[in-house]
């Protein structure tokens, strides 16, 4: 079996983020970018699962410009086998993510894909439920626990109420959650070895697919700064000052 593994290029977990003079969005020019973490969780799960005999082949797969490559290679580094670059200049929408995977896994027919619940910079977490739709298949979203019974797979997922365990027919897609596992450190041998793994180019042209965004951004601003908090003497100023500047009682 191929699991297909989305992996997007972000900003940094550890970045603050700065937008820029002309509010036209966020500053990435001399900012350090790295694998949206919840793909990167997503790429250890395909590993686990081939180490364990369950999958023969890894495959990631990211999309926009030709720097996406380095997200690729970490991928490779801790593991997968090749990788595919959708290049384009486009800011891609959601809809435009899952009907470009749609397109590779027709091609590629892999049993499994597996993608982060959601990417940090927009959080939309809707590729993976569009890229089922498409597809018809089952989906298990924000999953925290994988089992393969048979031609089947059992998920947990995380639900507002607590845990939800579902049951899927393979083919299917599945969405990662923070606590399904813990991502392996690329060593510096795999670094080397990943330089050597094969990675295909495409364009959407060449898939098929029409990426023109949807969506217009009209203006990017920072959030509001938070105001200094003040000290009181005692609970009935307290209790005063609740009432009659915060209005909450």
């Amino acid at each position: 079996m191929k699991i297909l593994v989305a992996v997007k290029r972000v900003i940094d977990y550890n970045v603050k983020v700065r937008v820029k003079g002309d509010g036209s969005g966020v500053e990435t020019s001399n900012v350090k970018m790295s694998m949206n973490p919840f793909d990167e969780i997503g790429v250890e799960e395909a590993l686990r699962l081939k180490e364990a005999g369950t999958a023969e082949e890894v495959i990631a797969v990211s999309m926009g410009i030709e720097r996406c490559q380095e997200t690729i290679r970490t991928a490779l580094a801790m593991g997968a086998d090749r990788g595919i670059l959708v290049k384009t200049e486009e800011e891609l929408e959601p809809l435009a993510v899952a009907k470009l995977l749609k397109a590779l896994v027709e091609r590629e027919s892999p049993g499994l894909v597996i993608a982060g619940k959601q990417a940090i910079d927009g959080d939309h977490s809707e590729t993976g439920q569009m890229l089922a739709a498409l597809l018809g298949w089952p989906q298990g979203t924000f999953a925290s626990k994988l089992e393969f019974e048979g031609d089947s797979l059992k998920v947990t997922r995380e639900v507002d109420g607590g845990m939800e365990i579902v049951k899927l027919n393979l083919p299917a897609v599945i969405t990662t959650d923070l606590r399904l596992n813990e991502p392996r450190f690329a060593s510096l041998p795999n670094i080397m070895k990943a330089k050597k793994k094969p990675m295909e180019t495409v364009t959407p042209e060449e898939l098929g697919v029409d990426v023109t965004p949807h969506v217009t951004v009209l203006e990017v601003v920072e959030p509001a700064k938070r105001e200094a908090g003040i000290r009181v003497e005692s609970v009935q100023e307290l209790v005063e000052k609740l009432r009659s500047e915060a209005k909450v009682i």
